[in-house]
């Protein structure tokens, strides 16, 4: 499998686009103007707390209150307070814990107001990003994540991501992060330390002590609400996160960040620094790798599949709806139920990418088509889960109910992806789809008609779409040429609505 980073930076955003074998996975932005990332750390200032709803507002900086729960306070937390307080004051200067006695955990079961005051000053950590007209939820609960491990202060405790299965592997690594961790700090394995030896372990965790000593160190002249320590910009956290030996490239059009990704590389994996290039071509980036296609064709209401199939998706106030559908599809050679399951588990793979590509979070229904054979659910659900495994975010997925449905939990931390994909309507007042999302519902049809014996194959569009698949070398048409072996004739017709089109035959029949 190759793995492409392809990043897009302009004067305001920076746009990262994660490609499997060309294929869009995954979709970030990252704008100058936002101060709440997932991973910064804060001096905040207590505001308030609300003993109903054993919870506090928190002053962050930020246009609306953090949201800080008690059981996101973290069981150290007196720990947290005691060591804040004594460093702000400067009575504290030893910043690696070795010295510093830790007081007792606070009750799991407990109310916030007693363990927190308003006024007060206290670390915190952002956890999800500012949504909508919530502000940032947060945890006292801190971590600093490297590459390889995350450092958690004020713990003792040591364990390994549970996607690392092999028992001794597990082991292994537990009795590695023993000889070499710091008093006073808890360590988590994460999956990419699998096989990794000790040195390279030690230097991530040493990486990590020296950002925790570094924050410390602005502490005593810090004044509440400020960041104290900001999380890796977002080409590093998320190379930090995913990269591996797939990796084949990573491009950017910005010569400083192309500098900065080329020396985090070579800090990471000084092997595969080669693949770190600076695109200089006059052909936009996301152009240039078909980008701005796929993300035309994969944002939209509707979203096309192979064979015909397609999903709706709607969403509401509360939740996600995700209608499958199986469009013009149909195999004489399958009974009903085997299509149904080859529908469905190709909806399902497109599901596990949509809710990546979009970052959709909290609640998902999926209104799969309906399947009477137990043994096709479970097919169903299984490759569902098995797909859903690439999502790095927490999320949950549930058999099948009664009624076909399947509910997915996705957490969100981040303001979900939404990008408009439609234009201005040639023919009428209103909105559209885009060109390549109608020639895209165009291309699974044609896949199905092109496969049978059907001779000269002819395509009536209106003008403008017919335009469109016949500009450039190679044009669309072009393409179909090579891919199905018979060259389509695409006819312009004034007298069509602009989404309309018909396929005929040479007997001029149309095709059904």
């Amino acid at each position: 499998m190759k793995t492409e980073l392809i990043i897009r930076s302009s004067s305001s955003d920076i746009d990262f686009a994660l490609l499997k074998n060309g294929r869009l996975i995954e979709l970030h932005k990252e704008t100058n103007d936002n101060n709440f990332n997932v991973g910064d750390i804060f001096l905040a200032k207590i505001k308030k707390t609300l003993s109903g709803l054993n919870a506090s507002f928190v002053n962050v900086g930020s246009e609306k209150d953090a949201f800080l729960h008690y059981h996101d306070l973290g069981p150290q937390l007196l720990s947290l307070s005691k060591f804040t307080r004594l460093v702000s004051t400067g009575k504290l200067k030893e910043f690696t814990l070795k010295n510093f006695h830790s007081e007792k955990d606070i009750n799991k079961n407990g109310t916030i107001d007693q363990v927190i005051k308003s006024g007060q000053n206290l670390l915190v950590q952002v956890v999800k990003e500012p949504i909508s007209t919530k502000g940032p939820r947060i945890s006292s609960e801190l971590s600093i994540a490297g590459r390889h491990l995350v450092l958690v202060p004020f713990s003792d405790r040591i364990s390994v991501s549970q996607k690392i299965s092999n028992r001794k592997e597990k082991e292994r690594l537990k009795r590695l992060v023993k000889s070499i961790k710091p008093k006073g700090f808890g360590v988590i394995l994460r999956t990419v330390a699998e096989g990794i030896k000790v040195a390279d372990l030690d230097e991530d965790l040493q990486n990590s002590l020296q950002r925790w000593v570094n924050m410390c160190k602005q502490l005593p002249n810090a004044k509440a609400p400020t960041k104290v320590l900001s999380e890796l910009n977002r080409a590093s956290s998320i190379l930090r996160d995913v990269f591996n030996d797939s990796f084949s490239s990573i491009v950017t059009n910005d010569e400083v960040l192309y500098k900065e990704l080329k020396e985090y590389i070579l800090r990471i994996a000084p092997k595969k620094a080669s693949i770190v290039k600076l695109y200089k071509s006059k052909v936009p980036i996301f152009e240039k790798y078909s980008i701005e296609r796929q993300i035309k064709t994969a944002f939209g209401r509707t979203v096309s599949m192979p064979k015909g199939a397609y999903l709706v998706i709607e969403h509401t106030e509360a939740l996600h709806v995700i209608d499958v559908n199986s469009g013009n599809r149909s195999n004489k050679a399958n009974s009903q139920a085997d299509t149904a399951l080859e529908v469905n588990l190709i909806a399902a793979s497109e599901i596990a990418r949509q809710l990546q590509l979009r970052d959709m979070g909290g609640i998902i229904v999926v209104d799969f088509i309906d399947m009477h054979s137990a043994d096709h659910r479970h097919k169903l659900y299984e490759h569902l889960k098995n797909e859903m495994k690439s999502n790095r975010t927490k999320h949950k997925v549930l058999p099948p109910s009664k009624f076909g449905l399947v509910q997915i939990t996705r957490q969100r931390v981040r303001p979900e992806m939404v990008i408009k994909t439609k234009e201005e309507n040639p023919n009428k007042n209103g909105e559209v789809e885009a060109p390549i999302i109608l020639v895209e519902k165009i291309e699974n049809q044609l896949e199905i008609i092109a496969g049978k014996s059907t001779k000269g194959i002819t395509l009536h569009v209106h003008p403008f779409v017919a335009s469109y698949i016949k500009q450039g070398l190679p044009s669309i048409q072009n393409k179909w040429f090579f891919k199905y072996k018979k060259w389509i004739k695409v006819i312009p017709r004034d007298a069509y609505q602009y989404l309309e089109y018909h396929f005929f035959d040479s007997n001029d029949k149309k095709i059904r």
